[in-house]
């Protein structure tokens, strides 16, 4: 049983929380890696949906964020789906360039716990100084 009304206009039948956010979490459509996950308000759902790409909510600058505004690596939308609460938001994306880490690597997903600590375990794909040159 799913505590999504579908019988509500779409976009108010998501559940979104106090400050106006849902959790967005970017998969791979070829692959299937989850390569990041940030937040989304309603406009920013909205404007992924008009333009076709991933438009997130950046908590840290007060703003729309365009995923790839200043690196070129932007995410083409797929799809959208939302879990069985509608309270997360499911974003399948082509990742123009591969790298959708601002460290420069495929994903934001790169450190493994190994014993006590945090290991990065996949490679530097393009150094970040090259991607954020301005």
């Amino acid at each position: 049983m799913s505590d999504l009304d579908p019988s509500l206009p779409w976009l108010d039948a998501l559940k979104w929380d106090a400050a106006g956010m849902m959790p967005a979490i970017a998969q791979d459509e070829a692959s299937g890696r989850v390569v990041m996950f940030a937040w989304m308000n309603r406009e920013s759902l909205q404007e992924s949906l008009r333009c076709g790409n991933a438009v997130y909510w950046s908590r840290s600058r007060q703003r729309l964020w365009r995923k790839g505004e200043e690196s070129g690596h932007v995410q083409k939308l797929k799809s959208v789906r939302t879990d069985c609460d509608g309270d997360v938001l499911l974003l399948a994306v082509e990742q123009i360039g591969g790298i959708a880490c601002h460290t420069g690597r495929e994903s934001c997903f790169f450190l493994e716990l190994q014993g006590d600590r945090w290991v990065p375990v996949d490679p530097v794909l393009k150094d970040p100084k090259d991607i954020y040159a301005k």
